[in-house]
């Protein structure tokens, strides 16, 4: 029976966090659209959420898009692979890789900032003092982190998918001696609208996963320093996770569509 009482705490313990998180997040959101609204802070955020995240944003989808021409090359060299390179780089780059792989790279950088953030304000007692002055902590600290990453994640994807799609050419044009205008003739005829907006509506998505991760470890940390690290560990795996399986919910939700 121990083995049955394990497992019956585990699940418990799953629920009971998983119930907080949803209260949570109703709280965040329900505040979203409610006055007052604390503009400075939200500026802040999303210099510290999007601005400050651009470099690894942009080196990554560089990179990346590099990557997949090699890749797309020396995989199907038998066919006509300046068509199928510049087109599966650029569907690959707006639909999944651009918002996913951003996703990921703000997550590790602004959920982690967030949660020991909001964690050392929490075990340092000055969550309590906001609420002494009559402020609400989740309106001043929880939303304008939500409404940051909610509106700078589609641009950073954005400029993400131009510059993947840009390093896809210079790989392309420099080491595998595509025409470049054959190849920018390519993306611009089988790229479409909806394969950019479904990209940045996933990007929304994942912003509001990171921010929402990253407050509710970090007002939920507790014991000290070693609280607040256990806090941003789990603020960037949770976020990671959840960010992986919307993705797949919102691929599979398009294409069933």
């Amino acid at each position: 029976m121990n083995i049955f009482a394990a497992v019956g705490r585990v699940v418990l313990a799953l629920l009971a966090e998983t119930g907080r998180l949803a209260l949570f997040a109703w709280v965040g959101v329900s505040h979203l659209l409610r006055p007052p609204f604390y503009w400075r802070q939200i500026g802040q955020q999303m210099l510290r959420i999007g601005y400050f995240s651009l470099p690894v944003v942009a080196l990554t989808a560089f990179f990346t898009g590099g990557v997949l021409a090699l890749q797309i090359y020396y995989g199907g060299d038998q066919f006509n692979s300046e068509t199928i390179v510049a087109t599966i780089v650029a569907l690959g780059i707006t639909r999944e890789l651009g918002p996913v792989l951003g996703g990921l790279m703000v997550a590790g950088r602004a959920s982690a900032a967030i949660a020991a953030e909001l964690g050392t304000m929490r075990v340092t007692e000055q969550i309590d003092a906001l609420s002494t002055l009559s402020t609400n902590p989740h309106k001043y600290l929880v939303v304008p982190r939500l409404m940051a990453a909610i509106l700078t994640l589609p641009l950073l994807v954005f400029i993400g998918d131009v510059i993947g799609i840009f390093g896809g050419f210079i790989v392309g044009t420099q080491t595998l001696d595509f025409n470049a205008g054959v190849y920018v003739k390519n993306t611009y005829d089988f790229l479409e609208y909806d394969d950019i907006t479904s990209g940045l509506i996933k990007a929304a998505v994942f912003g509001f996963i990171i921010a929402l991760m990253g407050c509710f470890h970090g007002f939920n940390s507790k014991g000290g320093a070693q609280g607040v690290g256990r806090a941003t560990t789990n603020a960037v795996v949770t976020a990671s996770i959840f960010i992986l399986a919307a993705n797949y919910v919102m691929t599979s939700l398009l294409f069933s569509s």
